[in-house]
């Protein structure tokens, strides 16, 4: 399996089809595991492949998209966080731009345990360290219970890191007893 990875701004109009398939079967089980929507739809998504800001590191096998992973310094470009959160936190990260963000990371099922999600954190966490600066993503509790974060702590520790929770959000229901 030869995998080569490309860092791109933009993908070309013409493959986003290919890679929001694969989003979406990265994804399409937190439909039901996760209360927060984390299903972008396909415009949401075009519009984020087409957004200069969020950077693309690809994996490709055989001039086909295997895995993705976005990531940005630039926290306006993520609808669902808050940059005045971070500002207020890691001031002098923020008035840098060296908050990297990451968004999401999609790897076909066939190539989940291929070492790709390690590449890819690995890539981000040492230009992160390189711009002195930090990591920052967010993580559901379905993704938690699968250990996701481990990962992530693993890539800390190699750059003389520490992966630290920032804050949590529960949904509750109130229902007939």
């Amino acid at each position: 399996m030869s995998l080569t990875i490309t860092v791109e701004q933009v993908l070309p109009a013409a493959r986003v089809a290919d890679f929001y398939a694969l989003y979406r079967a990265a994804f399409g089980p937190l439909l039901r595991a996760a209360a927060a929507r984390h299903m972008l739809s396909a415009e949401e998504f075009a519009e984020e492949m087409a957004d200069p800001r969020i950077i693309k590191h690809v994996a490709w096998s055989d001039g086909e998209p295997v895995a993705l992973t976005t990531v940005t310094t630039d926290l306006d470009a993520v609808a669902w966080i808050s940059p005045e959160f971070y500002a207020a936190r890691y001031p002098q990260y923020a008035a840098r731009k060296a908050i990297f963000y990451l968004g999401y990371t999609l790897i076909r099922p066939e190539y989940q345990n291929s070492g790709l999600y390690q590449r890819f954190n690995i890539r981000i966490g040492a230009q992160a360290k390189r711009a002195d600066g930090i990591l920052a993503m967010d993580v559901c509790g379905f993704n938690a219970a699968r250990r996701l974060p481990e990962g992530v702590a693993a890539m800390a520790r190699q750059f003389g890191g520490a992966l630290t929770q920032v804050d949590t959000q529960s949904y509750y229901v109130v229902a007939p007893v």
